[in-house]
């Protein structure tokens, strides 16, 4: 989509500014329309037309925070690649204002399904960004053919928004390089690689198959009768 230009971005940069402000200081639940225009200095009816809800403005805030989002690491390293990842999400986790506007925006997903879809969407992107880095490691002979690179990225990031966010403990630079070896282990230990269907018989195999072990199972039987 063609990002507006002139006085239209300025007022989406001011309204989404604003909205990323309520929702620190307020949370999801607290964030009104009327005081998001207020703030930004723009019409009511300007801000209703264009965002009509507050899911709808939290939805654009996160597609804009993904445009912002810094690009993937590329050391030619899976194991530098995966510390910047992690020391990423690090970042943008304890950052006041970034990492209050994350856990407004996760609470409001349990409860709002356009919140919920806004949020499946900036990780999506930011989790695909990633995942070329894991792709490359691969194309390197780093980590095992068919490995799951969207899952290792997840791997790095779920330990840290684990104790952010369920038993608030506290997250830090140790923590972080921690989730990434850990994760790095496990892709190297082939636990990402994308599992492999059972390989299918050619035709009328299974038949002789199933019918091999049908006579097998009648035979048994026969002698079990005759031992009778």
């Amino acid at each position: 989509m063609q990002r507006p230009g002139g006085r239209t971005a300025r007022v989406r940069e001011a309204v989404l500014a604003a909205t990323q402000d309520e929702l620190v200081e307020r949370g999801f639940h607290g964030l009104a329309m009327d005081q998001v225009a207020a703030r930004a200095g723009v019409g009511k009816t300007t801000v209703y037309r264009r965002w009509g809800s507050p899911s709808g403005l939290v939805a654009d805030l996160m597609t804009e925070l993904a445009e912002q989002s810094s690009p993937h690491a590329d050391t030619g390293s899976v194991e530098a690649d995966l510390r910047a990842n992690a020391a990423s999400v690090l970042g943008a986790v304890t950052d006041r204002r970034l990492g209050a506007t994350f856990q407004a925006v996760i609470a409001a997903a349990t409860c709002d399904e356009e919140a919920a879809a806004a949020l499946r969407a900036f990780y999506g992107r930011r989790v695909a960004e990633w995942a070329r880095a894991v792709e490359r490691a691969v194309e390197r002979g780093e980590l095992p053919e068919g490995t799951d690179a969207a899952e290792v990225v997840r791997a790095v990031s779920a330990p840290l928004y684990y104790r952010l966010l369920v038993t608030k403990e506290p997250v830090d630079e140790n923590v972080a390089v921690r989730s990434a070896l850990q994760a790095l282990a496990a892709a190297r230990a082939g636990a990402f690689v994308r599992a492999v269907p059972p390989p299918v018989a050619p035709s009328g195999e299974g038949e002789r198959s199933r019918s091999g072990r049908a006579q097998n199972v009648t035979t048994a039987d026969q002698g079990s009768e005759m031992r009778g």
